[in-house]
């Protein structure tokens, strides 16, 4: 038997998944004390034990918090019978720092990565943002690790609003995705080129593209500041573009970010449900759920052949 463990600010895409996976979904009571600390209470039964194979759904935006109360619960599921964990993690946070630039600075890629593999025995994600590693193994070393797009999802989406759009990715980073959702289509595509001068200074330069009178829908993996898609919403309508549209991921949208996004120009936002945000407009649940039923399929098998 199985359970999905999952936190109250996320039981709607948590109980989706579930019933896509065919689990039962349990929530993890949360009490945060005035210092701050929490205390976790985990769904056992009424022997006080938990079932010994179990998913915990929990998405690791604004993560710091979220990465203690993880430990915690997954530490004390352990001493209470669960053999076998999956983290299914949409986002994945910490990932950006892959490499030392100076002297003393903490990888956290790497440090995450590794506190992640110790805890849990595996884990799903949605395009975490890797830059100088190919996979999602070299950053959390574990068997079985699985890293989902949702571009694919989100070009689906788009498709329900415009038959012809132009994709624009706002850096070289996002080709990857522009190519994964705009190629099924047959859409046309460009890629600006960004220099970053600070968190909230970025220049960009247009590709060599015509968008006059053209529909144009920026997509990305993650929108963090909207400082990159705001430049890029304003030179694009400059340009002569009929209209502009976000589709991304993860929608962290940083300290109102998505009101400022609007207020450059851009008409609609769309995002996957990897982080609860009014502009979820794509559930994860259809794609998560296969892979999450494959890991079980091999826990059941292992535990057979013991």
């Amino acid at each position: 038997m199985a359970t999905l463990l999952y936190f109250e600010d996320e039981h709607e895409p948590a109980t989706r998944l579930a019933l896509a996976s065919q689990l039962q979904a349990a929530c993890i009571a949360t009490h945060r004390f005035p210092d701050g600390e929490l205390k976790l209470k985990l769904p056992v039964d009424s022997a006080g034990t938990i079932d010994s194979t179990l998913v915990i759904y929990r998405s690791l935006d604004r993560p710091n918090d979220k990465l203690i109360a993880l430990l915690l619960a997954v530490a004390e599921a352990r001493a209470l019978g669960a053999k076998r964990v999956l983290l299914v993690a949409p986002y994945l946070p910490y990932m950006r720092q892959d490499i030392a630039f100076q002297p003393g600075e903490v990888v956290s890629q790497k440090r995450i990565g590794s506190f992640l593999a110790q805890l849990v025995d595996g884990l799903i994600t949605v395009d975490p943002h890797l830059h100088r590693v190919h996979t999602l193994q070299e950053a959390v070393p574990l068997a079985y690790a699985v890293a989902l797009t949702g571009a694919t999802a989100l070009a689906n989406c788009i498709a329900q609003h415009h038959p012809a759009p132009l994709l624009i990715g706002p850096d070289a980073e996002s080709e990857q995705w522009i190519q994964a959702a705009a190629r099924p289509h047959g859409w046309d595509t460009g890629v600006c080129t960004k220099v970053r001068r600070g968190d909230h200074e970025v220049d960009i330069e247009l590709p060599h593209i015509g968008v006059q009178d053209r529909s144009v829908v920026l997509l990305d993996d993650v929108a963090s500041s909207g400082q990159t898609l705001a430049v890029a919403t304003r030179l694009l309508l400059a340009a002569g573009a009929r209209s502009v549209d976000v589709a991304v991921t993860h929608a962290l949208f940083a300290n109102g970010a998505d009101k400022m996004i609007r207020a450059a120009g851009v008409r609609h936002i769309w995002s996957t449900d990897c982080i609860a945000h009014t502009s979820n407009a794509v559930a994860m649940a259809p794609m998560l759920a296969p892979v999450v039923m494959t890991w079980m399929e091999q826990q059941g098998q292992e535990s057979t052949s013991k």
